[in-house]
């Protein structure tokens, strides 16, 4: 059993001499043998417990070994293993016979390839000792694990590339800005290899990192936006705790200041020049002006206000916040003449402000702002808005209704010149001094057509026409008493015929009132009476109520309309007007029938004219006979509608009243549209029967034969005169009613030529004086032919 141990001992002693000539720094790969040993039992019998000749727990090797031969890993030995070669080492598992290849006779272990440990970090494999020539096992097989040993050959990594960060302007020192990560592959639990430590190699002074957590902070105070606003800070971290040899890595990180308010706006002169002509209506900007901000964002919003000055009434700020300017506008309107000159104190502030630099305050500023009034040529300016101007009706023409008045107010007050606007003075009552601005009437006027009349009058400058103004006028007309009142409506009154033993007087007839075209002034009180010539009529009287109304009453009784069914009774109407005017108006009075009760039953006079003449008998005869005479006249007017016309027109009627003048030419023979010249040259082809459509014949005429031309008969002539013959024996077929076609022209006419042509060429003795007297239809035929006695007379 010693020279066991001392084989193994021997055994671990080459092993390590191995390793450590091959790599510094490398644990053994160790071989722990474990014997057979006997143990006694309670009896003094003594058992026997065979085991594994061999075991181990790991092996070890180093990652990325570039050396040229290979890497012994271990050695594999069995105690049965007497070194005849009878033994045969297997190696099976991951990687066997790729990675790891083991010698079958002396069982050593060697890694072929470089291993890198952050790509694998540990191999299992299984072992075995089998008989060489059988292949039977003589050990059971055993599991063993080869662990890389890891190196320091991986850098740290940070997590991004580029980083961004922002941290207010103006922080405490130590305000944290980011955090930044870096992560070594190498294995954390075997040395230095990936414990990291931070460090800042560009940004400084500004800013530093905790070298362990890598979390950067500002490291100076006030930093200011306005003065730099992006920094570009280089962080590095390094494994092997920052030791030299370590391996590093770099990250850049961008930080960016943000604004705070820490800045008031700021005008850059104290004073702005501006102007604004004094034609320049409310609301059109004079000028602009900027308070600067270095602050951006809404830490830069200001606001403009105007807070002193003698312009404020007549000017406005706004601000425009896209621009970040104060827009002074046009309040109201100035005048050049009045004040050529204003002054305005303007304030920017900032709309918001931080409370944590207040005491950098005051955020706002002030400016002055000074303002000229240019002059410009502006139109004429009536003194008043507007005029009212009275004048009597009935006023001669050329009176003065009234004046207006305008001036330039420019410093060179240029003459003036007036005019009326003809729209609205379209019948042109009035006119006006082109100099002095009289208004005149150019002829009488009615208050009764108008009361008002409005008219415009313009004022422009004598040397500059296109500067006008315009003013309205309302001319009143006053009235004065030219019309006299009358009757208010168109009365009528009725009195019952009477006895005169009946007391009838004194009974009112009809009450009357007055109108009056003229103002009240001129109108009532009216006036009623009789005129003076008949103020003592015995039989009406007029009675002045004193109101404007008057009643006529009856004086006595025994009216007959027999006698008199009439009454015209004349009242004279007076006005209060001065002078007053009057008229006499009369009232028809009318006499009638009345019954018992004094109700009115007729008024007509010729009922007794009837009574008296005709009974009620013979004006129904008289009817009768009259609706007898139109019976008479209807059957007569029937029974004439019902008589027939004659069809045939006879011979004895005169064929001149039926003439029917065509005003076209024909063609001659060669015209072949006015007529079907096949039917003349083949008459055969035509029945020359056409009925009529309008009555139905009598009997069905057939024409004669023997009438008819040869069939291949040309002669014109006869079938001419075969077509007449046939028409004039056919009842059924009228001539208005029946086509006849005549292409024959004949062979002369006894009556001769009534053309004129040849008669200019005799010497004829006609005398045409006759041709005067038929009227002016036929004045250019007498004054053609009667020309000739006339130029006989003037030669």
């Amino acid at each position: 059993m010693k020279a066991n141990y001392c084989l193994h001992a021997i055994l671990v002693c080459l092993g390590m001499l191995v390793n450590s000539q091959a790599f510094s720094n490398e644990k053994l790969n160790h071989l722990r043998p474990l014997h057979s040993h006997h143990e006694k039992g309670k009896e003094g019998q003594v058992l026997q417990r065979s085991k594994r000749g061999w075991v181990w727990n790991q092996f070890f090797v180093i990652e990325e070994y570039t050396g040229p031969d290979p890497v012994l890993v271990g050695r594999l030995h069995s105690d049965i293993d007497s070194g005849d070669g009878n033994i045969k080492y297997i190696l099976s598992g991951e990687g066997a016979g790729t990675i790891f290849v083991i010698d079958d006779k002396s069982g050593n272990i060697h890694a072929t390839k470089t291993l890198d440990r952050e790509e694998r970090a540990q191999y299992t494999l299984m072992a075995q000792a089998v008989d060489r020539d059988t292949n039977r096992p003589l050990e059971p097989p055993s599991e063993f694990i080869v662990k890389v040993q890891d190196i320091n050959d991986n850098p740290p990594e940070f997590l991004h590339e580029n980083y961004h960060a922002n941290v207010p302007e103006r922080s405490n020192v130590g305000t944290s800005v980011i955090q930044v990560t870096a992560s070594d592959a190498d294995d954390p639990t075997y040395g230095n290899s990936a414990k990291l430590v931070y460090s800042i190699l560009e940004g400084q002074p500004y800013f530093s990192v905790e070298a362990q957590t890598g979390i950067i902070r500002t490291a100076l105070p006030n930093m200011d936006r306005e003065a730099k606003e992006e920094y570009h800070v280089v962080i590095q971290a390094k494994d092997m705790g920052g030791h030299m040899g370590g391996l590093s890595g770099t990250t850049k990180v961008t930080i960016t200041l943000t604004d705070v308010n820490d800045n008031p706006p700021k005008f850059p002169q104290s004073v702005y020049q501006m102007s604004v002509s004094e034609a320049a209506v409310p609301g059109e900007e004079v000028g602009r002006l900027k308070a600067k901000d270095p602050d951006i964002g809404e830490n830069g919003l200001v606001t403009y206000n105007i807070i002193d000055g003698d312009g404020m009434e007549l000017f406005e700020i706004s601000t425009d916040y896209e621009t970040q300017e104060g827009v002074v506008k046009l309040k109201k309107p100035v005048d050049f003449e009045t004040k050529k000159a204003y002054s305005l104190k303007v304030e920017a502030a900032n709309v918001h402000i931080d409370p944590k630099f207040i005491s950098n305050g005051p955020f706002k500023d002030t400016v002055t702002v000074k303002i000229a009034v240019e002059d410009a040529d502006e139109p004429p300016m009536f003194l008043a808005p507007s005029y009212i101007h009275e004048v009597q009706e009935n006023a001669a023409a050329g009176t003065i209704v009234g004046r207006v008045h305008a001036k330039d107010p420019d410093a060179a007050g240029s003459p003036i010149r007036y005019s009326i606007d003809r729209h609205t003075d379209l019948d042109r009552y009035f006119s006006i001094g082109q100099e002095d601005g009289f208004i005149k009437t150019t002829k009488p006027l009615d208050r009764e057509e108008t009361a008002w009349l409005n008219i415009s009058v313009f004022a422009t400058e004598f040397h500059n026409r296109h500067q006008e103004a315009k003013v309205p006028v309302a001319i009143r007309v006053i009235d004065v008493n030219d019309n006299a009142p009358k009757f208010a409506a168109p009365y009528e009154g009725f009195i019952c015929e009477s006895d005169q033993t009946k007391p009838v007087s004194n009974q009112p007839i009809v009450s009357i009132s007055a109108e009056d075209k003229d103002d009240t002034a001129n109108g009532p009180r009216f006036l009623f009476s009789l005129p003076p010539e008949i103020v003592h009529n015995p039989n009406f009287t007029v009675r002045d109520n004193r109101d404007n109304t008057a009643g006529v009453y009856v004086k006595r009784g025994g009216f007959s309309r027999q006698k008199q069914d009439l009454y015209l009774l004349p009242i004279v109407i007076s006005d209060g007007g001065i002078p007053p005017m009057s008229s006499t108006n009369t009232l028809t009075i009318k006499v009638c029938g009345c019954d018992v009760n004094g109700a009115l039953l007729s008024c007509n006079a010729e009922a007794y004219v009837l009574n008296a003449g005709l009974s009620t008998g013979a004006l129904v005869a008289i009817l009768a006979c009259i609706v007898i005479l139109l019976v008479i006249v209807v059957l007569f007017v029937t029974l004439r509608r019902q008589k027939k016309e004659p069809l045939i027109v006879f011979e004895e009627e005169d064929v001149r009243e039926n003439i029917i003048t065509y005003d076209d030419e024909g063609g001659g023979e060669e015209d072949t549209e006015a007529f079907d010249i096949a039917t003349l040259q083949n008459p055969d082809g035509i029945n020359g029967f056409i009925p009529r459509k309008d009555i139905k014949p009598e009997y069905q005429y057939m024409p004669r034969p023997g009438l008819r031309p040869a069939p291949n008969s040309v002669d014109v002539d006869d079938f001419i005169n075969t077509r007449i013959q046939e028409a004039d024996n056919d009842p059924t077929a009228p001539p208005y009613d029946s086509i006849q076609i005549y292409g024959y022209e004949g062979r002369g006419s006894v009556a001769g030529s009534l053309s004129s042509l040849e008669s200019a060429t005799t010497d004829s003795d006609l005398d045409y004086d006759y041709l005067q007297n038929w009227g002016p239809r036929f004045k250019k035929l007498a004054d053609l032919y009667g020309s000739k006695d006339t130029f006989d007379d003037d030669s």
